[in-house]
């Protein structure tokens, strides 16, 4: 509940109200939510324990598969290859504003602005991300880094409008 109530803040300052209150709400199938509880810690993602009590995340494979938000989604096949499609504007604005978010709440009092660029840089699996999706984002959690929240969040913002019309719905 705090994830979401974090993400949601973080989205409206990025224009996304309707993705703000939307959020992860598949976290209350039974799917994601029974793993979720049982692997609970309070300083990182339940499926992390998850993976190394199972070998995998069941919670994870389900979430990723409804939630566009996440980079993974956008993974298909064309011609016997995998392909990584640039994330739409506004499901790559709610993905940064859920980095954002995780860090803040794993992290707690030891968040800086760099705490989301450090993160990707150092646990993203970024060979499997559209080489596009990846600069982008290296791009917004640098700014977040460099120029701090609100200037951000406004560019973000700014970016998400400036491409409406792009992409799927």
């Amino acid at each position: 509940m705090r994830h979401r109530k974090a993400v949601r803040k973080l989205c409206f300052k990025a224009g996304l109200i309707k993705q703000g209150l939307t959020h992860d709400l598949s976290k209350y199938s039974a799917s994601e939510f029974i793993p979720g509880a049982k692997y609970y810690q309070g300083f990182r993602s339940p499926q992390a324990q998850e993976r190394e009590e199972v070998g995998y995340s069941a919670a994870w494979l389900h979430h990723k598969g409804r939630n566009k938000h996440h980079f993974e989604y956008w993974t298909d096949f064309a011609d016997g290859k995998r392909v990584y499609v640039d994330m739409p504007p506004k499901y790559f604005a709610e993905m940064v504003c859920d980095r954002v978010a995780a860090c803040k709440i794993y992290l707690k009092e030891k968040y800086t602005d760099s705490s989301a660029l450090e993160y990707f840089e150092n646990k993203t699996d970024k060979e499997g991300m559209n080489p596009q999706t990846c600069q982008r984002l290296r791009y917004y959690l640098t700014m977040l880094k460099e120029e701090g929240e609100k200037k951000m969040f406004s560019e973000l913002k700014k970016y998400v409008k400036e491409n409406k019309k792009r992409a799927p719905q």
